[in-house]
């Protein structure tokens, strides 16, 4: 027996698998664009997107009238399939391709032509009962359907990777609460500063990070805004009239996203600003997550030779020729994918000037590094705050001792001896080995019960009043 079938298009004849629900435009471009390997079957939430799109789609034509109830219900009942997760594996089409797109939209057009097919009682290819072009692409172009699935698709994602941003900022608070009693010397410029508690700088991370939940969600909202019903250019050839308005209101029905029409659907259809910032936000995201990784990695430096005042979990064995090394390879890993996600940033900036007139062709590869970033991301946090943050444990008297030695608590004398005597306490402390606290006793400048409150950990990590 045959394994395919053949299907033809403007080029001609070409063999499709006899059981895939794709046909053949969709195979053409899986011959055409084998690049990256990253199928849109690989992205349930693209997929599920598109869905959600033609579903809008046929749901406006179905209201006005241009397709039969029954090839409707039967578009219905595919879309929701695959919005409940089945046939993604017949999305076979690479997320980087020529074409603006056409090979996705076509994708989606073919498989819930012929699983509409089916459900009719009829065979996958024979389209005169149900055409990929004439009845899924109804009232719609690859310009307008495939920016709208890139929306939804960056929203719905966008909801799942602040959910996991939130976890990981949780773990952080849970740490500051754990180390709140954990005095240590803060740092600035990689030289003592003045005493801290290790539960302010993790209670710090959680709060830098809690920003950029804020920050991505305001964003997303700039995705609500779609040119469906622009068709071609944004003219809105071949659309009925009203049917621009409808579908976004259905299109937010169906996903419960306040979706509405651009109000310039010639201006919507080009660009791509939504994403030039939002990526920018990802890049920000990944900038302060890696500068949280290298705190970590100095923090837990050593353990004989470095700062050694936290432990990370150990995850594996360090060198293939040192015994008994152990690296920090979590925040490590996690520095990677941010350096990734910072690159993807540069390749969505060029990606969204290459638009060229009416259309921007290049939103293949803005998709992609979009994406990609926000999958990444999410599995670096994860990552991190499973495998990493839960774990870490404080050196509490490494810490304390720290303290105690550091000249940077010279600092909390200035008020009570003034600047010129402080700072030459600290050039002997440095020039004899000797602490700071030693020297103010031994020279007499205050009394042990003064220098003990004022230097009580309590009176330094925080603004006060000042002792009399």
């Amino acid at each position: 027996m045959k394994n395919y079938r053949i299907e033809s298009d403007l080029l001609g004849e070409l063999k499709v698998p006899i059981d895939a629900y794709y046909g053949v435009q969709t195979q053409r471009a899986v011959d055409n664009f084998y690049i990256t390997g990253n199928k849109m079957g690989d992205y349930p939430e693209f997929v599920k997107a598109i869905a959600f799109v033609k579903l809008a789609a046929t749901k406006t034509n179905h209201e006005m009238g241009l397709l039969e109830d029954k090839m409707a219900e039967a578009i219905y009942q595919a879309c929701q399939e695959i919005i409940d997760g089945k046939f993604h594996d017949q999305f076979p089409v690479d997320m980087i391709q020529g074409g603006a797109g056409t090979s996705v939209n076509m994708n989606a057009n073919e498989v819930l032509a012929n699983r509409a097919l089916e459900i009719m009682g009829f065979e996958k290819g024979d389209y005169q009962h149900c055409y990929p072009n004439d009845h899924l692409n109804l009232s719609q172009s690859t310009n307008d359907v495939y920016p709208t699935t890139v929306r939804l698709t960056i929203i719905m994602m966008n909801h799942i990777l602040v959910d996991h941003l939130a976890d990981l900022n949780d773990a952080f608070r849970k740490k500051g609460k754990e180390f709140s009693d954990v005095i240590k010397m803060g740092r600035t410029q990689l030289q003592d500063a003045v005493p801290m508690t290790l539960g302010q700088e993790f209670e710090a991370f959680a709060a830098t990070l809690d920003e950029e939940i804020i920050l991505l969600n305001n964003i997303s909202n700039l995705f609500l805004e779609i040119n469906m019903g622009g068709t071609a250019i944004g003219t809105g050839i071949n659309a009925p009239q009203g049917y621009p308005k409808l579908c976004a209101e259905t299109l937010a029905k169906l996903t419960g996203e306040a979706f509405i029409s651009a109000p310039n659907l010639v201006e919507a259809t080009p660009d791509t600003g939504s994403y030039v910032i939002y990526s920018s936000a990802l890049k920000r995201l990944a900038v302060k997550l890696s500068k949280i990784c290298n705190d970590l990695r100095l923090l837990s430096s050593g353990p004989r030779a470095g700062l050694n005042e936290i432990n990370l979990p150990k995850m594996q064995p360090g060198s293939s020729i040192m015994p008994g090394k152990v690296n920090p390879v979590i925040p490590e890993v996690v520095n990677q994918v941010c350096y990734r996600v910072i690159g993807n940033d540069l390749t969505v900036t060029f990606a969204a000037e290459a638009g060229q007139l009416q259309l921007n062709v290049m939103e293949p590869v803005l998709c992609a590094s979009i994406v990609e970033s926000m999958n990444y991301l999410q599995r670096a946090m994860d990552t991190l705050r499973s495998k990493c943050i839960e774990g870490i444990t404080a050196n509490r008297e490494v810490c304390r001792n720290l303290v105690m030695n550091s000249i940077g608590i010279v600092t909390a004398l200035n008020p009570y001896i003034g600047y010129k005597a402080s700072t030459k306490i600290a050039q002997e402390a440095m020039e004899t080995g000797k602490t700071v606290y030693d020297l103010v006793l031994e020279q007499n400048i205050l009394t042990k019960e003064k220098l003990d409150e004022i230097l009580d950990p309590k009176n330094m990590l925080s603004s006060h009043d000042l002792i009399n």
